[in-house]
């Protein structure tokens, strides 16, 4: 039951985020904010397919720890496009709001992600052992946070400035998207109920991605 329940929910996700991402990407008509939106959308499914299909197959098959490397590889390279996922994230910030300059607060994302993406090169995190670390993915995940608080702060000001009521919840689905993912990294190999928070980390996902095709739709039936 729950191979079938959890894999119908990852299709469903999957489905959804690379479609909506596909539709602001081709409806886009040269507004760039869109554009990037959808590639950021994209992203995040294409990303996230490369951990969840082999999921899929293993829990509809000979169970997770038949498929230890290949989920592994799959984590990796969903942990190195959930960082692009947050740096068009930004870049979407500074169309929508038409930021200019700011270079130090641009070098400080790119520090982050930079950061990020290099401490999930280090062999120490154990991509494809059944023995992976907690420390590793402690480590791996302090830039990560700081650069999604960092985009939650940067969405929470800007929105509230400009009285932007279609993004006025863009940086709650931020902050929820790590309040449930923070303790999965932290407790969920020692209590495997917790990796259940996965699936309303998923759903704010899905909310951040809705939240620029509603805007985009609303727009271009205001036009």
């Amino acid at each position: 039951m729950q191979a079938i329940a959890e894999t119908l929910f990852d299709a469903v996700y999957l489905v959804t985020v690379i479609t909506l991402g596909v539709l602001m990407i081709t409806r886009s008509h040269g507004r760039r904010q869109y554009l990037l939106f959808g590639i950021m959308a994209v992203t995040l499914g294409a990303g996230d397919a490369f951990h969840l299909v082999p999921r899929a197959v293993a829990l509809c098959t000979t169970g997770l720890e038949n498929y230890t490397a290949a989920l592994g590889i799959g984590k990796f390279i969903t942990s190195i496009t959930m960082t692009v996922f947050y740096i068009l994230l930004y870049y979407v910030w500074r169309l929508r709001y038409q930021i200019k300059g700011r270079t130090a607060l641009t070098v400080s994302v790119f520090v982050l992600a930079i950061l990020r993406v290099l401490l999930c090169l280090f062999p120490q995190n154990g991509w494809t052992s059944a023995d992976a670390p907690l420390s590793w993915g402690i480590y791996r995940n302090i830039p990560f946070a700081l650069l999604g608080l960092l985009i939650i702060v940067l969405f929470y000001q800007e929105a509230k400035k400009h009285g932007d009521r279609a993004f006025r919840f863009m940086w709650l689905t931020i902050v929820l998207s790590f309040a449930f993912y923070i303790p999965v990294v932290l407790f969920a190999d020692t209590i495997p109920a917790i990796g259940m928070l996965m699936i309303p980390k998923t759903c704010a996902y899905v909310w951040t991605v809705a939240i620029g095709f509603c805007d985009m739709r609303g727009k271009k039936e205001a036009d």
